[in-house]
């Protein structure tokens, strides 16, 4: 893939910039118009036919070799998206994807080789308590990317908000992002601790994934 971009011209792009410069200033990065509202919608039918079709499994806290179910600290029902075998929606999303990423690494040298995704579904009730976005024996993600497939008439008294947690001065400062349709949260995986408040109504639709060093 970045050969087929090494033979394009590089051009500047204003809204890459823009992420670079909020994750230098401050490891996080909220865009509200990465992917225009037909492909949300588009998105999220995918995500909603293949819940349908009881493709989603229980999400697990820990990598694949450590991998347990804890109710107590997640909720949210998961599944993988393979790249390599995708529907057009999917195919729009990746390509996308892999344009940041090719941005990222020609412009801020940070060696993403990798990412991983799966679609997240929390029902109503559910949440994901404090972590961070990296494991003991895997430290490989650099990056944690969400995106939000909600409706539009998602309304903030729904919950399921994002709270991200940075230590400034010694002192800690609390963010809230709300899961609004299309929103695009970009956050270092190593560096910021976060969670999913309980979702108190309806479900909450999303693309959550990692992008990865060697």
């Amino acid at each position: 893939m970045d050969e087929l971009f090494d033979q394009l011209d590089f051009v500047e792009n204003p809204l890459y910039e823009t992420i670079i410069n909020d994750l230098l200033e401050q490891q996080y990065s909220v865009v509200d118009a990465f992917f225009s509202s037909e492909e949300v919608e588009r998105l999220r039918n995918s995500l909603l036919e293949k819940y349908e079709e009881d493709r989603f499994k229980k999400a697990a806290i820990g990598n694949k070799f450590e991998e347990q179910i804890e109710r107590s600290i997640r909720g949210d029902f998961v599944l993988w998206m393979d790249e390599q075998s995708t529907n057009p929606a999917e195919q729009l999303f990746f390509s996308k994807i892999n344009h940041l990423v090719h941005y990222l690494n020609k412009t801020c040298f940070l060696g993403i080789l990798h990412k991983e995704f799966h679609y997240a579904l929390y029902p109503k009730g559910t949440f994901y308590k404090r972590h961070l976005d990296t494991f003991q024996n895997d430290d490989r993600r650099k990056l944690s990317f969400v995106c939000y497939l909600n409706d539009t008439n998602w309304k903030n008294e729904n919950g399921g908000e994002l709270t991200i947690y940075q230590q400034k001065n010694g002192v800690e400062e609390v963010k809230s992002l709300y899961p609004l349709p299309g929103r695009v949260v970009i956050f270092e995986s190593q560096v910021l601790e976060h969670e999913v408040k309980p979702v108190l109504a309806s479900e909450r639709l999303s693309i959550t994934g990692w992008l990865k060093t060697r």
